[in-house]
């Protein structure tokens, strides 16, 4: 698998640790930027896709401070595989029903094995 890969998942890894009993499994992450300096550093943009506007509250948490944990925990777990500084941005997004549209599914990595 690619580190664009690896990467959205130990995000997802980190909102799942976060939420437990909460969770809600209709979760998904993209990279949606990946960029590498010449100093060695890279930059990530990634947006974590939630069925309802709810969920979103959920992962953002009380002052940001949710989505500040997942995102220092991912950023640790990425900056230890690729060994160097990592500046993750996540955002969230709110993609009602993504679990029932064939298109949304392939867009957010998953697809049909055949």
């Amino acid at each position: 698998r690619s580190m664009r890969f690896v990467a959205a998942e130990l995000v997802r890894e980190q909102l799942y640790m976060k939420l437990r009993q909460e969770l809600p499994y209709q979760i998904a992450v993209t990279v949606e930027h990946w960029e590498e300096s010449e100093s060695g550093s890279v930059t990530i943009y990634a947006t974590i896709h939630v069925a309802r506007e709810s969920h979103k509250g959920m992962v953002i948490g009380k002052g940001g401070a949710g989505l500040k944990h997942v995102g220092t925990r991912a950023r640790h777990g990425i900056e230890e595989l690729l060994e160097r500084p990592v500046f993750l941005d996540l955002k969230v997004r709110v993609q009602t029903r993504w679990m029932d549209d064939v298109k949304a599914l392939r867009r957010l990595g998953y697809h049909e094995e055949t």
